[in-house]
């Protein structure tokens, strides 16, 4: 564990989550041994079986973790990474081979218990069968006639609930495909909302600038009538637009008469 912690904090943490796991195993076969009914055996293999996937899990997690630390490290310690991943398959397929013999066995277990009292049965109604009469025999095979119809009437009431579920089933599935529907439907309602406000909005915007500019035009005339009232008021007897300073237009230039003295 403290030459794990060396290389990698989390190949050290896989590592202890696998020694936990193969203890546990350990354990559990133990306990395996000392149960005698089939039905805990089967639960206590299923148990361990859910164990042994999650230690393949962490194997394969340690070994993604190994390669992605492969050029970091020197090459004796990948080969020190690549025994321990070795030795942790190693392990575990022991413990595979281990519940398979058990599995094995347990199964020999139920073939027998089902076989073995079937052969019974059967030989001893094959001597119940000598033993009777020919009105027993009647009334025996009507009373098994009666218990195999009950069996069907039983076996037809099981098929009808199931049906009656899987149709309240089908009919709960459709009402929630619509409603998915429906809500969808709403969605691009909105959507399509969405757009054709933000449209307008635009629109809006562009409006706006439009009647800033005539506002600003209608401003400068406004402007341009204030001056024109104030030059008017100003110089009151000067009608003439030549006269405004400014406005009027340059003198023409005179001829220069030479003397010829």
């Amino acid at each position: 564990m403290s030459s794990l912690s060396a290389v990698s904090e989390e190949l050290a943490e896989i590592d202890g989550q696998i020694s936990d796991i193969f203890r546990a195993l350990s354990n559990g076969f133990q306990k395996l041994e000392k149960i005698k009914d089939s039905n805990r055996q089967s639960r206590q293999l299923e148990e361990l079986t859910e164990k042994m996937r999650e230690c393949k899990r962490l194997i394969k997690e340690f070994d993604r973790e190994v390669k992605d630390l492969d050029y970091k490290n020197d090459p004796d310690t990948n080969k020190m990474l690549t025994e321990k991943k070795q030795s942790m398959i190693k392990e575990l397929n022991s413990y595979v081979a281990l519940k398979k013999r058990y599995a094995s066995n347990l199964e020999n277990k139920r073939v027998d218990l089902f076989e073995g009292p079937g052969e019974g049965f059967a030989e001893d109604n094959v001597m119940l069968a000598s033993n009777m009469s020919n009105q027993q025999l009647v009334d025996h095979g009507n009373n098994m006639m009666d218990e195999t119809d009950q069996a069907i009437d039983r076996a037809q009431k099981v098929v009808h609930d199931t049906i009656d579920v899987g149709t309240e089933t089908a009919a709960a599935l459709k009402a929630q495909t619509e409603q998915m529907s429906r809500i969808v439907n709403e969605l691009d309602s909105i959507h399509f909302s969405i757009k054709k406000a933000s449209q307008l909005v635009k629109e809006i915007g562009r409006q706006v600038a439009t009647d800033r500019c005539i506002m600003a035009l209608l401003f400068l005339i406004v402007v341009g009538v204030i001056a024109i009232i104030i030059v008017k008021i100003v110089n009151p007897n000067n009608r003439d637009i030549r006269d405004i300073p400014g406005l009027a237009p340059p003198a023409p230039a005179r001829k220069l008469l030479w003397s010829s003295d």
